[in-house]
């Protein structure tokens, strides 16, 4: 379960020990600060971080959803470490210097 401060309900579309994607009923605006009251079923964190994009992401005649990605300041110790498939891996940050490079985003037409 996942609240946006001050109490703003979201759904988890995906998480990370970096960052967690989210759906919401509440505007995201890019750049901002957040504060995240994140809760499993053994552990409970408030996670500050900044919300890196938003995008609408549905339009009913009632309401509007929208789904954002939010970058956590510090990375979360109690989701898991840093390893997938034994192999340790670092954060976006962190691997800007070395030559990584992301894919880029598909294009929707």
């Amino acid at each position: 379960m996942v609240r946006i401060r001050p109490g703003h309900h979201a759904a988890v579309v995906d998480v990370s020990n970096h960052g967690v994607l989210i759906e919401t009923p509440h505007r995201l605006l890019p750049g901002a600060a957040v504060e995240l009251m994140m809760e499993t079923s053994t552990n409970k964190a408030a996670v500050r971080g900044r919300v890196l994009r938003s995008t609408v992401s549905c339009v009913r005649a009632s309401s509007v959803s929208y789904r954002g990605a939010i970058g956590f300041d510090r990375p979360l110790s109690w989701y898991g470490d840093d390893r997938v498939g034994g192999e340790r891996t670092t954060g976006v940050e962190q691997r800007a210097g070395t030559g990584f490079r992301a894919d880029a985003t598909p294009q929707v037409v």
